[in-house]
């Protein structure tokens, strides 16, 4: 009889509470979560697809880099309306503006999934959803705001939460809009032969 393999460590390389939840929906329970330690400051002119991909990466090898031989997995979520990178809001003013922006408009979500294997390879994905908002009324915004739900999240929302309700048409994956496209993550670690 063929002994089993053992399956490599699994290694969150995220401190997203939202990419855990997702990851355990479909069965996925890593074996350690370790945030990662990088500097997410955007290069002059880079691009979203760009930016996204280069700091799931980052994050991957700045974990994989503590722990060889691990299996790790980085990524990174980014809100863009047109070129422009809206980022996580740093107070309620901008939270607005964001919200303005995006209102009755389409915006792209680019998610970027990165796994480190244990030769220290990078393997990566880039997923883009498109998410299109109806037009919000001041006041939407105000109660949304003052609810607090935008904190912590690119683009001041939560389309988990009760911004789903401002959403009036999604096109591509959802859960990448969460935080983590579930897709791509699988296909990725099946490749590297992590049993799902």
């Amino acid at each position: 009889m063929t002994p089993k393999k053992e399956k490599p460590s699994l290694i969150l390389a995220s401190a997203s509470p939202r990419r855990l939840e997702l990851l355990a929906r479909i069965g996925i329970v890593p074996d350690c979560v370790e945030t990662a330690e990088v500097d997410e400051t955007q290069k002059k002119r880079e691009l979203p697809a760009d930016l996204v991909l280069r700091l799931a990466e980052l994050k991957a090898r700045d974990v994989a880099g503590r722990n060889p031989g691990a299996l790790v997995l980085g990524a990174d979520t980014v809100v863009a309306c047109g070129r422009r990178i809206l980022p996580k809001a740093g107070d309620e003013a901008e939270a607005r503006r964001f919200l303005e922006l995006l209102s009755g408009r389409r915006h792209r979500v680019y998610g970027g999934v990165s796994v480190v294997d244990a030769k220290g390879k990078a393997h990566s994905r880039l997923v883009v959803t498109a998410v299109a908002f109806k037009r919000l009324e001041a006041q939407e915004i105000d109660a949304y705001v003052a609810g607090g739900e935008w904190r912590g999240k690119a683009g001041a929302y939560a389309i988990q939460g009760r911004a789903g309700a401002f959403v009036r048409k999604i096109n591509g994956s959802y859960s990448n809009v969460v935080g983590l496209s579930l897709f791509e993550t699988v296909s990725l670690l099946k490749g590297l032969g992590y049993q799902v």
